[in-house]
């Protein structure tokens, strides 16, 4: 990536002076938090950096509450590491992109996690970065600064602003600040696993499990690859006779010539941390983020396997990671004949040059978002060319 410069505002002033200054030079800005995204998306040239350092450290903690309020540069690590202190969490459980471009975990910013909407495994019982993201302020493209939002879930008097920054990728506001829900961690956890199944197996036992009022947050499956049996691997948490009666139950659901095991903490933990990072995938080859109803997932996986993809299910199988070097219009539309939609996670300077990142949308929807867009950013301040592909 090129860039002429940078700008560091120290506060919400300079912060906006800067904004102001850009616009009127016709300058684009990228906002960088972390910089643990910055391989996400087209290549930029000619950008200057606004770098967000400043905006960090807790504003205001109440655990009893279960409300916290950080500066939205405030590193990931940090907050995850404050409110487990308080025996609390991060329900969405915050997806990390570090790891998958070849970087250390833990330098994501809680801002840049809420802007791309990157919600971990447990996003399959606890639902999405929007749904526990209560306000914030920002400065807009204007050079605004505003609050929006509140301290409580129902606090909206017109637009649901905070829903609508969840997964903006820093193309409406800067983020200053952030208010975000958290909840109890839970008294117990555990990992089962079973190994061998059939893809077709795994969503019978997903979908088995999803009805049968268990306890799982988090439901995961990788196809057998070379001498490696397939993993199927669910993790329970609750209240210890919670966790001991779903185990029992799921037991009962898996194929009788399979075992259900139990993993030892510090195996789950080490599954779990390489199963974030995508540890089963090839990093050389682009990858692929595909959201399908998870009805939909026997049939995209097909297709992928049709293209040479290797691919892994998270979600019980409404979000499929797939790795292939298959051209973008083929596994677009893989993914549009499961009623999905694919973005381009990962892949060389070239052919994030040539692809959307985003998966093409209907014009009237892009026009909508265009019209969002221009309402917080009239100039295009934040309009880098990072996703100026997707807008065609």
């Amino acid at each position: 990536m090129s860039h002429s410069d940078s700008v560091q505002p120290s506060d919400v002033s300079t912060l906006c002076d800067a904004i102001c200054d850009a616009g009127a030079a016709e300058q684009r800005l990228e906002i960088r938090g972390g910089g643990s995204k910055q391989d996400f998306g087209a290549p930029r040239e000619g950008v200057k950096l606004l770098e967000m350092g400043a905006f960090t450290g807790v504003v205001d903690y109440d655990p009893p509450e279960l409300v916290m309020t950080v500066g939205a540069a405030t590193p990931l690590q940090e907050v995850e590491a404050l409110v487990r202190e308080q025996g609390q969490m991060l329900a969405f459980e915050p997806f990390d992109h570090g790891p998958i471009y070849g970087r250390d975990s833990g330098a994501a910013t809680i801002g840049g996690v809420i802007a791309a909407s990157a919600a971990g495994s447990r996003r399959l019982v606890h639902g999405s970065v929007r749904d526990h993201f209560l306000g914030f302020e920002a400065v807009s493209g204007r050079g605004e600064h505003f609050v929006a939002g509140g301290r409580v879930v129902k606090n909206v008097t017109g637009y649901d602003l905070p829903k609508l920054m969840a997964g903006s990728w820093g193309r409406l506001v800067a983020l200053t600040q952030v208010t975000l829900k958290v909840l109890p961690r839970p008294r117990e956890l555990a990992t089962l696993r079973v190994t061998e199944l059939s893809a077709e197996q795994a969503m019978s036992l997903f979908t088995a499990m999803l009805g049968a009022g268990s306890c799982v947050a988090a439901a995961v499956y990788l196809p057998a690859a070379g001498s490696q049996p397939s993993v199927t691997a669910l993790r329970l948490e609750g209240f210890p006779p919670s966790v001991v009666a779903s185990t029992a139950r799921l037991r009962a659901l898996v194929p009788e010539v399979r075992q259900l095991d139990t993993l030892p903490a510090e195996e789950a933990s080490q599954f779990w941390s390489r199963f974030s990072a995508l540890g089963a995938l090839d990093h050389e080859v682009p990858l692929w983020r595909i959201v399908t109803p998870p009805g939909s997932a026997l049939q995209l996986t097909g297709d992928l396997e049709r293209l040479d993809a290797t691919w892994l299910w998270d979600w019980a199988g409404g979000l499929t990671w797939a790795s292939t070097e298959a051209p973008a219009t083929a596994v677009r539309e893989a993914a549009a004949n499961a009623r999905g939609h694919a973005v381009l996670v990962r892949a060389s300077v070239a052919m994030r040059r040539a692809t959307p990142t985003f998966h093409p949308q209907q014009p009237a929807i892009t026009r909508l978002e265009e019209r969002v867009r221009r309402s917080f950013d009239p100039l295009g301040v934040f309009e880098t060319g990072r996703f100026s592909q997707a807008d065609h």
